[in-house]
């Protein structure tokens, strides 16, 4: 493969950048733009894991461009397996780009997204499913959605899946065994094997596909919908709980137009809060494009919260919205309880119809407390439980272990209706097909070009 070179570190100022290069003529490349301390080092007797101070310089002028410190990783010992080094400059887009532009111009290729990873997939030191914890865990908004990442990262699934592969395995081979030598009469012990094992590896898998419900939480948040009528609260209560003037508040009604999305966590769990246009009857053309889209989020929401003005009498909108929640978790604020003049009649009529009221002032940011812990007792930080150790986040994933146990479902039919052991060979072969697409045995190109296409520059 040819070197491949990067900048690892976000874009911006920092104090260290890091400026990465991996393939076999990568210490060739850094021996001509690096000047270690030690002018006598050769390159070649370097070791791994060890780090060396000097300049980077410009080939063709001899130019310092900036004191460095590289990093030695030598093939097979490394992310990639290959010959690697770090230059860890300092921070900076111009001092980056500079040292980046001699290790091209010194015969290094641009890397493309997700190169080192994929290169590290391809080499065989980590599977797919591996790959893909990486960029979750970059992208993690919580300990426990970081923690369910490094988990997949450190191998937990693979080794489960890999166990699951290697019992169906067990049972073709009893079922080829059946298939070749008829004459010693051994299917019906087969078949008794097999849908004994398929039983116990469907519970498992089945037990890994729920576990994406959880997993759905940890990665993208709970959709949390906010929503009531234009001045109700809605944008007072998202400043609120951003403790920043996010969205703008004001007198007059319909400032909302579009949504206002944003994540916060709440002792572990994430939610995605989102904003929405104050729902009630308008011609304003744009406003009612935002209040059919508040319309719609409720549809998707996992938990909406409504806001209302309990100082007022409720009218249609105010039913129409308690229409449209009822059949979704939902928490209701009674904003506004502050002040002295409240309306009776809005206040006993709301909490008499939903369990999950909480008197609220905006204002003061009373009943703020408490819409915290009723969110955590809705979603119970121990209900997102880690599987031990293994939990699935990826729709991907979830999608094949889906196949995987549909088909041994078929299996088992084929098994019970007695029909040839041929036909329950052609399905467990289809599980394990399932399956190996998780961990990359038997995985198109253009899939693997899809996923890696997402990483960022540098991974």
């Amino acid at each position: 493969m040819n070197t491949i070179a990067a900048i690892a570190t976000a874009t911006g100022a920092g104090g260290i950048g890091i400026i990465r290069m991996s393939g076999e003529k990568c210490f060739d490349i850094l021996q001509e733009i690096f000047i270690p301390k030690d002018k006598k080092l050769d390159f070649k007797d370097v070791k791994g894991y060890t780090i060396k101070y000097g300049y980077i310089i410009d080939k063709k002028t001899g130019e310092k461009i900036d004191e460095v410190l590289v990093s030695f990783f030598r093939a097979p010992k490394s992310y990639t397996t290959e010959n690697m080094c770090e230059i860890n400059s300092h921070g900076g887009v111009v001092v980056e780009r500079k040292i980046l532009e001699q290790c091209l111009l010194n015969g290094a290729d641009l890397a493309e997204p997700g190169e080192f990873t994929k290169r590290a997939f391809l080499n065989g030191r980590i599977d797919l499913s591996q790959a893909e914890s990486v960029i979750d865990l970059i992208n993690a908004k919580t300990d426990k959605e970081a923690q369910a990442s490094f988990n997949q990262l450190q191998g937990n699934l693979s080794s489960e899946l890999d166990n699951i592969r290697t019992e169906l395995l067990d049972v073709m081979s009893d079922i080829e065994a059946s298939i070749d030598y008829p004459e010693y009469d051994i299917e019906e012990t087969t078949n008794k094997k097999a849908i004994n094992l398929l039983n116990k590896i469907k519970d498992r898998l089945i037990k890994l596909e729920n576990s994406f419900e959880n997993g759905k939480i940890l990665k993208e948040g709970i959709k949390t919908v906010i929503v009531g009528k234009p001045n109700a609260g809605k944008s007072s209560l998202l400043n609120t709980l951003l403790d920043e003037d996010r969205a703008i508040v004001s007198d007059y009604e319909g400032t909302t137009r579009d949504t206002i999305e944003e994540f916060i966590n709440i002792e572990g769990i994430p939610l995605k809060i989102i904003d929405t246009a104050g729902i009630r009857n308008t011609e304003d053309f744009v406003e009612k494009i935002g209040v059919e889209k508040a319309l719609n989020l409720i549809k998707d929401a996992d938990l909406v919260i409504a806001i209302f003005d309990c100082s007022k009498k409720l009218d249609d909108e105010d039913f129409k919205i308690l229409n449209l929640i009822k059949n979704k978790k939902n928490i209701i604020l009674l904003n506004k309880f502050d002040l002295s003049k409240k309306n009776t009649e809005t206040i006993n009529y709301i909490s008499n119809k939903n369990k999950n009221v909480i008197k609220a002032s905006m204002k003061t940011k009373m009943g703020i407390k408490e819409l915290y812990d009723k969110i955590l007792d809705m979603f119970k930080k121990d209900e997102l439980n880690m599987n031990d150790g293994i939990i699935i986040t990826n729709m991907r994933h979830k999608n094949l272990m889906h196949k995987a146990i549909d088909n041994i479902s078929k299996a088992e039919n084929c098994i019970n209706a007695n029909m040839p052991i041929d036909i329950t060979a052609i399905c467990i072969k289809e599980t394990l097909e399932s399956l190996g697409e998780i961990t990359g045995n038997n995985v198109t190109e253009d899939i693997i070009n899809t996923i890696f296409s997402k990483f960022c520059l540098g991974k």
